[in-house]
């Protein structure tokens, strides 16, 4: 097989696996429809990787980025399920919390726009389109990936993995590793660089769970007032 049906294939692949990363917060929507309320569960992470996916939808339009149309079609996918998940906490939110949620979807969507609206008039031709969305694309990644350290430090604090899911570390390892691949087979830092993080992110998150397993006490309650950790629901599959 030549090289651009192997990165076809590994594509393929990242899709399948980037899909299971942006299922994994349909057992916390469940819990919040079965109680009709957001309880301690944060929009945050939905609103964080719905601007995360519009920016890659973006990026790899053939006007800005060409060859990318499996980045196009996960992240477009992903797009509308987090969509879904921030309307079910508009729904159970109270109307203190639905403002707050309206007002950054407002800013998202004016960033966004002022951005294509910026790219398409100013910068013309897809490398230099690709360099100015790819750098914010990189930035906007980094920042989600830097959201786990709240995470692993509970981890260490508290010898337990029991809100660290071994499954969700497993897969955004194996989604981080896969489109490292399917940057490298054709040169694409833009995508290299952050899914790269993503991988070592994953991989300390498997080392902390393999250190503290014996350690997590799988019957305690949690206080009253923990927020249940959303591990995947902010993972960007690129």
């Amino acid at each position: 097989m030549d090289r651009e049906t192997i990165r076809t294939i590994v594509g393929v692949i990242g899709n399948v696996i980037s899909f299971g990363l942006f299922t994994s917060p349909i057992p916390t929507c469940v819990k919040i429809i079965k109680g009709k309320s957001v309880q301690q569960f944060k929009p945050d992470p939905y609103l964080a990787t719905v601007l995360n996916c519009a920016m890659w939808v973006f990026y790899g339009m053939p006007f800005v980025h060409p060859d990318s149309v499996l980045v196009v079609t996960i992240n477009s996918i992903g797009l509308i399920m987090e969509l879904v998940y921030v309307m079910i906490f508009v729904i159970y939110s109270t109307w203190a919390k639905r403002s707050k949620i309206f007002l950054v979807l407002v800013i998202e969507l004016a960033f966004f726009v002022v951005l294509v609206f910026v790219t398409l008039k100013f910068v013309h031709g897809t490398k230099n389109r690709s360099l100015v969305i790819g750098l914010v694309c990189i930035v906007f990644n980094i920042i989600m990936y830097a959201s786990p350290l709240t995470v692993m430090k509970r981890v260490i604090t508290t010898k337990s993995v029991k809100y660290m899911p071994f499954l969700l570390s497993l897969a955004n390892f194996l989604n981080g590793i896969v489109w490292v691949i399917y940057a490298a087979l054709k040169f694409d830092p833009y995508i290299l660089v952050p899914n790269g993080l993503g991988a070592l992110s994953g991989l300390v998150q498997l080392i902390l769970y393999a250190i503290y397993y014996r350690t997590t006490n799988w019957d305690e309650e949690p206080a009253p007032k923990q927020t249940e950790v959303q591990l995947a629901d902010r993972t960007p599959p690129v």
